[in-house]
């Protein structure tokens, strides 16, 4: 998709007021974990006590199971680390029902419950491959009924680590969500990564088989963020082998984080001086830090960062402050 700058400009601000580091798990319902595969597919092999087949999700997720001769409906529920009342829920049985080989059963919710209470396309494997949120619904519901942990429901939809943990900007009523990943090339993936103190991955050099899919799957970043953050890409070209990528704004200034910024030898940023306006918040987002504070301590007492507010409840910095942007290389103030 080829955007005009300024168009996407509005919709990653308007995105972007909405991101947040702060740190508030949800605890989702029970999901079925297997190994990953890459996309749906079928499998004799699922699991040593099984001889069946099985229907995975593009994370590898099993959530159809074809019984074969001997299985039970107990046997199934204990292979996949569920119980056999709620097997048998899942598919209109009764606990301990007779099951005949070549049946199909579900190995998650059939349609509807509580936190997950919208509409949602399927596949021909009857894999669900999107859904529309609705009011009251949550991230613990949604992954519950779609057998997805919160790690892969952000991954499919290239949203921060942060709405992993239940950030209610994500999971908002009328919001259309992905809950599977595109293929991506298997040769993916395995570029050079420059990381900052924080572990988060500045820049990436791509290698044979990457794509804006594959990158945003594992970065966390839509394709219309990394294009606003690589002007010389293309959204209808290829990404070349040896490309270096930026994953973070950087050098794009953003709402609420207006400022200039130090970096070192390899373009790591290391400083920022604040301008009117910038939060905590969108500064952090700016430059991949999730620990703004820490990397902002005072020498001394027990109190936290030291760095002044213009207003603490929004978060708003008072401008021309020189803050640290690195762990490995604080700077340490005496407490305000």
């Amino acid at each position: 998709m080829a955007w005009p700058h300024a168009a996407v400009m509005v919709l990653l601000l308007a995105g972007l007021a909405g991101c947040t580091y702060s740190d508030h798990p949800a605890e989702p319902a029970a999901a079925v974990q297997s190994t990953p595969a890459p996309t749906p597919t079928t499998s004799s092999a699922a699991k040593p006590a099984l001889s069946g087949e099985t229907v995975r999700d593009s994370f590898g997720n099993v959530d159809f199971y074809t019984t074969a001769a001997g299985d039970t409906l107990a046997a199934v529920a204990k292979a996949y680390k569920l119980s056999e009342a709620k097997v048998a829920g899942f598919n209109g049985l009764q606990p301990g029902a007779v099951i005949p080989a070549g049946t199909k059963l579900r190995l998650m919710p059939a349609g509807p419950g509580r936190g997950a209470m919208g509409a949602a396309t399927v596949d021909a494997n009857g894999i669900a491959a999107d859904y529309t949120v609705e009011p009251d619904d949550s991230l613990a519901g949604i992954t519950y009924r779609f057998n997805l942990t919160e790690e892969q429901l952000a991954e499919a939809n290239k949203v921060p680590f942060a709405y992993e943990k239940g950030n209610v900007f994500f999971i908002q009523a009328g919001r259309a969500i992905r809950l599977q990943k595109n293929p991506v090339d298997s040769r993916s993936g395995s570029g050079a990564e420059v990381n900052n103190s924080f572990g988060q991955t500045v820049f990436y050099t791509t290698v044979d088989g990457d794509s804006f899919d594959s990158l945003g799957y594992k970065f966390r970043s839509t394709t219309a963020q990394i294009l606003l953050y690589n002007p010389s890409l293309a959204a209808d070209q290829p990404i070349p082998a040896g490309t270096k990528v930026r994953l973070i704004p950087g050098e794009l200034k953003i709402q609420g984080a207006q400022g200039t910024f130090t970096t070192d030898a390899n373009g790591i940023p290391l400083t920022y001086t604040t301008a009117p306006g910038d939060t905590e918040r969108q500064v952090s987002f700016r430059f991949g830090v999730d620990q703004l504070r820490s990397a902002n301590r005072p020498s001394s007492g027990p109190a936290g960062a030291w760095y002044d507010f213009t207003d603490l409840p929004s978060g708003e910095l008072v401008p021309g402050q020189t803050i640290s942007l690195a762990l490995d290389k604080p700077i340490n103030k005496p407490s305000p």
